[in-house]
C-alpha cells in the first residue's frame, strides 16, 4: 500500500472507529443505565486521539478540574464548568517531506451543558483556550506563524458507568492565532476522547 492510499484510508477507519464509539455509548446510555449519583463533579484524566487533514495526527495526555460550586440552570439543563490542562504530540509530514513533530502544551476553560436538569448521561461542550508549542507547524501547504496559539472546541460527549466515572466525548477543534500574526491558516482537528473521574 502506497502513502497516498494509507492516508485515505485511515480517515474511512477514524470515522468507523467514531461510529462505534458513539452506537457503544448510546446503548450504555438508555434509561437505568446511569442512575447513580454522577461522577462528572470529580477531576478527570484522558487521553485523546486527534486527526487533520494531509496526514497530521496528535496524541493528547491530560486532566481536567471542575469549578467546584459553579452550575447554572440553562434551556432544562445544567451548565458546568472545568478547567482543561494537557500536553500533545503532533506528527506530521514537514516541509522536507519528512515526518516532524512538535510538542505543545494547552490550558482551556470549558463549559459543559448537560441536559435534563443535569440528569441526562449526554453533553454538549465548549471552550476556548491558549496553547504554547515548541516549534511553529510547518506542512506544505499552510505554515502557522506563531508557536502560541488558541484552541476552540466543540463536543458531543457521554458518561458511563454507574457512577459515569467515564467520558468518551467526540470533538472538533480549530487551533489558530485570531489574526495576530499573518500567515494564520490555522489547523482543524477530530478528536477522539476517553476520560476517567476519580
Amino acid at each position: 500500500m502506497n502513502t497516498n492510499t494509507f492516508r485515505m484510508a485511515r480517515p474511512a477507519s477514524l470515522v468507523s472507529l467514531l461510529a462505534a464509539t458513539l452506537a457503544w455509548g448510546a446503548l450504555a446510555a438508555l434509561p437505568g443505565a446511569a442512575q447513580a449519583q454522577s461522577a462528572q463533579a470529580s477531576p478527570s484524566l484522558y487521553i485523546q486521539g486527534s486527526q487533520a487533514r494531509q496526514g497530521t495526527d496528535a496524541l493528547a495526555i491530560g486532566a481536567t478540574l471542575p469549578w467546584k460550586g459553579w452550575q447554572r440552570p440553562l434551556w432544562g439543563g445544567q451548565l458546568t464548568g472545568y478547567w482543561d490542562l494537557y500536553a500533545s504530540r503532533w506528527s506530521y509530514d514537514g516541509l522536507s517531506g519528512q515526518r516532524e513533530h512538535l510538542s505543545l502544551v494547552g490550558l482551556t476553560p470549558t463549559l459543559r451543558l448537560r441536559m435534563d436538569e443535569g440528569r441526562s448521561a449526554w453533553f454538549w461542550e465548549g471552550g476556548i483556550g491558549l496553547t504554547v508549542a515548541d516549534k511553529r507547524y510547518e506542512i506544505p501547504n499552510r505554515t502557522f506563524s506563531t508557536r502560541a496559539n488558541f484552541a476552540s472546541h466543540l463536543g458531543l460527549g457521554v458518561g458511563l458507568g454507574e457512577q459515569r466515572q467515564h467520558d468518551l466525548v467526540l470533538r472538533v477543534q480549530h487551533v489558530s492565532n485570531a489574526g495576530i500574526k499573518k500567515p494564520n491558516p490555522g489547523e482543524n482537528f477530530v478528536q477522539l476522547r476517553y476520560g476517567y473521574h476519580f
